[in-house]
């Protein structure tokens, strides 16, 4: 086999396995289970989630975990049936409101806590619920995720979770519907002396007792549930402080003991990255919060404020460029993109995870952005024009909504170059940074559907964007640009294209751009060069015909 083409394939098959390996098969029908994941039922809509007090033990020679969540919440209209999830083979063991017992119903993994108190619209109450077991174990954190159980080299404990999809009621008790976050949160994990457990926010306090220690984490900001993680090991810490835009920046790295010099160099990734996401995204979201990255025996997840980390100290994807250009290997891909998430995910959080390409695609995208900054506009463009091999264009972006069902695996490389895309049409990078920026300040720790995305993108270019999303997001066709020269005369037009698709692109004739205007007619321009070029920023097929 010829040995460039074998490279292609591999590479190939690297890209799909990471940007569809949460995609496995067909959509055969949902179960009323899917439907009680993935919808805002009526047990749920009546109250509004303020704080979570998380407070369990983890024994790690058991494997189980043991304790509470009391949850704080606004009554937005009286009911008297809550919904709360946890996922078997963990148990729900007792509910209690006001010193009352309450009585609690199962439907798998759903439970549905009675009430006895009145609940007044408007007043504020609390619930706490009791749970046990053995959480279900990560098969392929973090895509098939739950509680990941190893050990370091040393033979030391070394656990984490992880669980977005599957989500958070994998591991704890909550409202597990992405449209609710949490305003704040106390972490409470007692763990076996000679352990640290690691969460989002800061660290507060450690509790001391005979054999064990309870670490205290404390979060400000909302975050959504499958945000929320553990990570237990004989971890060290060394830290920095980062000048900001927002002031100082607390960074925070928390990794395996034998570790730590390596660390030490390979980790100033982390603060090249927040400088050039403050550029193009402004503020970090979670100054109150730090930026951590925490050491994880597997490949790593956006856990807000907690970023996790098992990228094995390698540039690029596990020491792989995933563009093939040579750019990829500039940067630790799981720093710059897991980092990323901060912004699109824990900032900006999709409502339904059919929404999920506002997560990964825009993330996806800033790994070029991260790339634009330090490296030039061309190391931009190339990277993210290389990913496009890994798409596969076979399902939509956009999942199916009210049943927890993501879309296509291309919501990661497809998602970046639709994006990129998007700055082509914008025409001016400062104009394009502001919609970047603005995004996250008009978006401000809320959550959020495609349509709210789409509209006001649109809104910012002036531009009808409606067929522009329809193509990229809801059809798997690239659209064509077919063209033929009769006597230096250009024609051309696109085909395999929604109705009403439009998009304007650059040429390049003797080194110099112009912007044309296809439709599904033909058009023409003169040429009278025979030196011309379709810009490849626009992510399209070209097609010469007779």
């Amino acid at each position: 086999m010829n040995t460039k083409f074998f490279l292609f394939l591999f590479s190939f098959f690297i890209l799909t396995s990471i940007y569809t390996q949460e995609i496995n098969g067909e959509i055969s029908g949902f179960t009323s289970q899917d439907t009680l994941r993935g919808s805002i039922t009526k047990e749920r809509i009546w109250w509004d989630l303020t704080y979570y007090h998380l407070d369990i033990v983890v024994d790690p020679e058991k494997r189980t975990i043991s304790g509470s969540n009391e949850i704080t919440y606004t009554v937005l209209d009286s009911y008297n049936e809550m919904q709360i999830d946890l996922q078997s083979p963990l148990l729900l063991t007792k509910a209690e409101q006001n010193g009352q017992s309450l009585k609690i119903r199962h439907v798998g993994n759903a439970h549905f806590i009675t009430l006895i108190d009145k609940q007044t619209v408007g007043s504020k109450q609390k619930i706490k619920v009791y749970y046990e077991g053995i959480p279900r174990k990560a098969v392929r954190a973090p895509w098939d995720g739950g509680i990941s159980w190893e050990r370091d080299m040393n033979g030391n404990h070394f656990i984490a979770s992880s669980c977005q999809g599957l989500g958070a009621s994998v591991w704890w008790p909550n409202k597990d519907h992405m449209y609710d976050e949490v305003e704040g949160m106390l972490i409470s994990v007692n763990v076996p002396n000679g352990l640290m457990n690691v969460s989002n926010g800061r660290l507060i306090n450690i509790e001391e007792k005979e054999n064990t220690k309870t670490y205290h984490w404390k979060v400000e900001n909302p975050i959504n549930n499958y945000g929320v993680n553990i990570n237990i090991a004989d971890y060290v810490n060394f830290s920095e402080i980062y000048q900001g835009e927002l002031g100082d920046l607390d960074m925070d790295y928390y990794v395996l003991r034998d570790n730590l010099e390596k660390a030490k160099i390979h980790f100033k990734d982390a603060v090249k990255t927040i400088q050039a996401f403050e550029h193009w995204f402004g503020p970090y979201p979670f100054y109150e919060d730090s930026f951590k990255l925490v050491e994880t025996p597997y490949l790593g997840m956006e856990h807000q404020s907690s970023v996790t980390y098992g990228n094995k100290y390698k540039q690029g994807y596990l020491g792989r460029d995933l563009s093939g250009t040579g750019w990829g290997l500039k940067f630790d891909y799981i720093i710059i993109h897991e980092t990323g998430h901060e912004w699109f995910a824990n900032n900006i959080t999709y409502k339904d995870i059919a929404d999920m390409w506002v997560h990964e695609g825009f993330t996806t995208y800033s790994e070029n952005l991260f790339l634009d900054y330090h490296f030039g506009n061309q190391a931009s463009s190339e990277y993210v024009i290389g990913t496009r091999r890994g798409i596969g264009n076979k399902t939509p972006i956009i999942g199916i909504y009210n049943v927890n069902k993501r879309g296509s695996g291309d919501m990661y490389a497809k998602g970046a170059n639709l994006l990129h895309t998007l700055r082509q049409l914008a025409g001016d990078d400062n104009k394009w940074r502001e919609i970047l920026r603005g995004l996250n300040k008009d978006f401000y720790h809320e959550t959020v559907n495609t349509s709210q995305i789409e509209n006001y993108i649109a809104k910012k270019m002036q531009i009808d964007l409606k067929p522009f999303f329809n193509q990229y997001l809801r059809d798997i066709r690239i659209p064509i640009l077919e063209y033929k020269i009769e006597k230096n005369i250009l024609k051309y037009k696109w085909t395999n294209v929604v109705d009403g698709f439009e998009m304007p692109i650059e040429i390049i004739i003797d080194e110099k751009s112009e912007r044309i205007y296809p439709s599904s007619q033909w058009k023409e321009i003169n040429l009278n060069s025979n030196d011309f070029s379709f810009d490849k920023n626009y992510y399209i097929y070209t097609k010469l015909v007779n």
